[in-house]
């Protein structure tokens, strides 16, 4: 819903509260769906993949990051939604272990979500999750072509690396492990490449980094309210 969540987040203002969410979309149809249905939809489905929620530390840093660059915005909406959806977390590994210009069908998704529960979904709906599946990670730049999907390497920019870091921070990771966690993987690249883009976020203001004698030091003042960073140290889960 990447075309939606632009739209969105051009429109509403960032001090905006949840149910400022809800009005714009569904009372003031800033997205121009054609039904109340639709609208209806349309808002259930952009809160739960992104939250929609000022009191949620990431939404918060996904809105704090989000107009900075355009060019960074599909990998940013990426992370957030595997943050969030574990239908799509399903398929992070299947993506992920692709070699770059590999081709990955459909059928290959729908047999990743179907693991663990063939009777789970019908077929229809395991096409259809897979077909969106892919739509989303095409529209973040791991895949491209429109029916036969071939791996490719994202763009990966400043506020990407800011934000893999702040979830790893969350998780309750510190230093030399924030470059090796999940939310890092998975945007590839050698760690001296993204240590190098950490260096261009510290520069711009979006964190503090420090390396020192290859001791490293990550920290991100005013992401978390006292009581969530109390939290984040007591039981690593404020996502």
């Amino acid at each position: 819903m990447l075309d939606d969540l632009r739209a969105l987040l051009a429109q509403v203002p960032d001090e905006a509260l949840r149910a400022d969410y809800d009005d714009a979309i569904v009372n003031r149809n800033l997205l121009g769906k054609p039904t109340k249905k639709t609208r209806e939809l349309a808002r259930r489905h952009l809160t739960t993949l992104y939250g929609l929620d000022p009191g949620n530390p990431l939404f918060r840093a996904l809105r704090r990051l989000w107009p900075l660059d355009a060019v960074a915005q599909p990998l940013l909406a990426l992370v957030v939604a595997l943050a969030r959806d574990p239908l799509l977390r399903l398929t992070r590994p299947l993506v992920l272990k692709k070699q770059l210009g590999t081709v990955l069908p459909r059928e290959e998704v729908e047999h990743c979500l179907a693991q663990g529960d063939p009777d789970r979904f019908s077929a229809a709906s395991l096409k259809s999750f897979a077909q969106n599946a892919s739509g989303t990670w095409t529209a973040a730049g791991f895949l491209s072509g429109r029916v036969r999907k071939l791996r490719t390497a994202p763009m990966v920019r400043p506020e990407n690396v800011t934000l893999c870091l702040f979830l790893g921070y969350l998780e309750g990771q510190t230093g030399q492990r924030l470059f090796s966690s999940s939310w890092m993987q998975l945007l590839g690249g050698a760690l001296d490449e993204l240590e190098t883009l950490t260096g261009v976020a510290a520069r711009r203001g979006y964190l503090v980094f420090m390396d020192a004698g290859g001791v490293k030091e990550v920290r991100f003042p005013n992401y978390l309210t006292a009581d969530e960073e109390r939290r984040r140290q007591e039981v690593a889960g404020v996502i």
